[in-house]
């Protein structure tokens, strides 16, 4: 299929396109890896597309006071690569090379995947584990989500018409955190049947619903599997089936509760 006809446009700076997204069914455009085959499977139909690539301030990874601070336009090569990164957000290191091939990490930005909010995608889930901040900006000013307030459901998110997520932050690792990032896939860089980000005993489930499931506050093993049994309700797709996903998800807290920590 080809994509629906639509007008393009490129601002040079945010408050250009913050007055850009005003207009009507207009849409960000940022790495394009998820929203242009959504254009080509006529999953979404934008009048405008405003492409938000190579705006300024929105690609640079910056340490300080404890806290990292990711632009949104940072690549998930960038990210894969930086040793600022695996030092002060393992977690979020552990889960780059994960996410589909080389080519789509290549464009891809971090932005754009917490944006899109995707059930299936591995940064929401880490997001949430870390408790990361969302910076959203629009023509009123800035404004911080916690991330597990930012994912409302499938495919949708806090952000309002005309805002832009421009950053998100972490806390940086202290050297007693334990965070563990496992995913199972039919092949490399498929989407996940289903996976899991765990920090500092707090385990976030993807590919299981519409938002991450999380589970924290449980020192034994045999409790915290009971608590997922009784309350994860994945949802089955095209291959699996919700039993075999609540099953691999007890899998994964077993392999995640024995692994070393990093």
């Amino acid at each position: 299929m080809k994509a629906p006809a639509f007008a393009y446009a490129k601002p040079a700076g945010l408050p250009e396109a913050f007055e850009l997204l005003k207009r009507p069914n207009a849409k960000i455009l940022a790495g394009g890896q998820s929203l242009i085959p959504s254009l080509n499977m006529r999953r979404s139909a934008p009048e405008l597309l405003v492409d938000i690539t190579g705006l300024p301030g929105l690609s640079e990874i910056g340490v300080s006071h404890g806290t990292v601070r990711i632009g949104a336009l940072v690549t998930h090569a960038r990210l894969e690569q930086s040793s600022e990164i695996k030092k002060h957000v393992p977690l979020l290191a552990q889960a780059v090379p994960h996410i589909a091939h080389a080519a789509i990490r290549n464009r891809g930005t971090i932005g754009g995947s917490l944006a899109l909010a995707d059930p299936a995608a591995e940064y929401p889930a880490c997001a949430v584990a870390l408790g990361a901040t969302m910076i959203v900006s629009g023509a009123g000013g800035e404004r911080k989500v916690a991330a597990e307030k930012f994912f409302k459901g499938l495919f949708e998110t806090d952000l309002k018409p005309g805002e832009i997520l421009t950053a998100v932050e972490f806390q940086k690792a202290e050297k007693t955190d334990r965070s563990v990032f496992l995913e199972l896939t039919r092949r490399q860089g498929d989407y996940a049947i289903i996976g899991l980000a765990a920090c500092n005993g707090k385990f976030v489930y993807f590919g299981t619903g519409s938002v991450p499931f999380v589970l924290q506050g449980f020192s034994d093993k045999d409790k915290a599997k009971r608590f997922l049994k009784e309350n994860l309700k994945p949802s089955a797709d095209l291959y699996n089936s919700a039993a075999t996903k609540l099953h691999l998800a007890g899998v994964l807290m077993e392999r995640a509760w024995n692994t070393p920590s990093h």
